[in-house]
C-alpha cells in the first residue's frame, strides 16, 4: 500500500488523517459526486518544496466542477486560497521527499438527490508517497474489453470520482488478464487513453496522440509534453489512432502525474520496440521539468 502521510487538509484546516468525517448520507458517497486533480510536490536539487503546474490544476478542479455542474466550489475558492492551503499542507506533514497531493471537491449535502447545483460541498487535500503506476522500465498494456464512457455519458475530461468506476473495470481485468494496465478505445473503437494516463506513439519520427475529441483527460502531462516535444523540434499530430497502429509503432509511451513517463514495451502480446530515442529524450526532459530542475520551464513552477 501507499503511505499517506499523517496530516491532511479538510473543511479548511488541517486535521490529522482520521479525524475527516464524510458522511454516509452525503451526495460524495452516494452518487460519487466529487471531482479531483492529482499533482506532484518534488525537492529539486537545490532542496526547495516545489510543485508542478499547480495554476493549471486547481484550473482543472475548477473546469470538472463547473462541467458536472458542482457550483459552490468556484464561489468559495480562488487560486491564491488554493495555494495557501497546499503550503498548510505540505508543511504539517514536513515533506522531505517527493510526494502526490491529491485535492478533491466532495458535495457533501446530505440525501439531495442526483442533483448538484446549489448543494455544499467541502475540500479536501492529501498527500502520499510518490510511486509510479505503472513499470517505470516498460509497461505491458491489454486492451480493454470495456469501452470508455463518452462526452455524452460522463465527460473524461472532468475528473470525477464516480467515473472512475470505468478505469477500475478495465485496469482490474487487465491485471486479472497478467497485465500492468489497459487502453482504453471508445465506441468508434479509436485509441483513447490507459486507466489513468494519456498515450503517445511515435511513427516515422512523427509524435502522435489522440485528440482531445476521442473521451480522453486532457491531462496537464500531456499538454506537457506536447510542448516540450515541440520546443525540441519534435513534430506533433493530434489525431485518431488505430489499435493496429500502435502494434507497429516504433515507440509507445504513457504519461501523467502517476504514471510520469513511461515506455510501453507490448501491447496485446506484441513486443514494442523501446525506449527509443524520443521517449528518452522526453522522459529525461519531463523529469527535470516536474522536479523543478529546469531553468527554461521554471514558469510551471510553484515554491511552496
Amino acid at each position: 500500500m501507499v503511505q499517506l502521510y499523517e496530516k491532511i487538509f479538510y473543511d479548511n484546516e488541517v486535521i490529522g488523517k482520521n479525524n475527516a468525517r464524510l458522511s454516509v448520507a452525503s451526495s460524495a458517497v452516494l452518487y460519487g459526486l466529487s471531482v479531483y486533480t492529482v499533482f506532484p510536490v518534488s525537492i529539486n536539487k537545490e532542496g526547495q518544496k516545489v510543485s508542478f503546474r499547480l495554476t493549471e490544476h486547481f484550473q482543472r478542479l475548477t473546469n470538472s466542477a463547473k462541467i458536472i455542474g458542482i457550483d459552490d466550489f468556484e464561489k468559495n475558492w480562488n487560486l491564491e486560497k488554493f495555494i495557501d492551503a497546499t503550503k498548510k499542507l505540505i508543511d504539517a506533514n514536513d515533506i522531505n521527499e517527493d510526494v502526490f497531493v491529491r485535492a478533491t471537491v466532495h458535495v457533501d449535502a446530505q440525501i439531495a438527490g442526483t442533483r448538484s447545483r446549489g448543494l455544499s460541498t467541502v475540500v479536501s487535500m492529501f498527500v502520499y508517497k510518490a510511486e509510479s503506476i505503472l513499470p517505470r522500465k516498460g509497461a505491458r498494456l491489454k486492451t480493454s474489453v470495456w469501452r470508455r464512457i463518452p462526452d455524452y455519458a460522463i465527460p473524461s475530461r472532468a475528473k470525477v470520482n464516480g467515473a472512475y468506476v470505468n478505469s477500475v473495470l478495465a485496469k482490474q481485468d487487465a491485471i486479472d488478464s497478467g497485465y500492468d494496465d489497459c487502453i482504453f478505445l471508445d465506441f468508434n473503437g479509436h485509441v483513447c487513453e490507459l486507466s489513468a494516463a494519456n498515450i503517445f506513439m511515435v511513427r516515422h519520427g512523427q509524435l502522435i496522440t489522440p485528440d482531445a475529441t476521442h473521451d480522453l483527460l486532457e491531462g496537464i502531462n500531456r499538454q506537457t509534453i506536447i510542448q516540450l516535444a515541440g520546443d525540441q523540434g519534435i513534430e506533433v499530430v493530434e489525431r485518431s489512432i488505430d489499435l493496429t497502429e500502435l502494434y507497429i509503432a516504433d515507440e509507445v509511451f504513457a504519461c501523467g502525474t502517476s504514471a510520469y513517463l513511461t515506455p510501453i514495451i507490448e501491447i496485446d502480446a506484441r513486443k514494442i520496440h523501446g525506449p527509443g530515442k524520443i521517449t528518452k529524450q522526453l522522459g529525461r526532459l519531463h523529469a527535470e521539468v516536474i522536479k523543478g530542475d529546469s531553468y527554461e520551464y521554471s514558469g510551471f513552477i510553484t515554491p511552496l
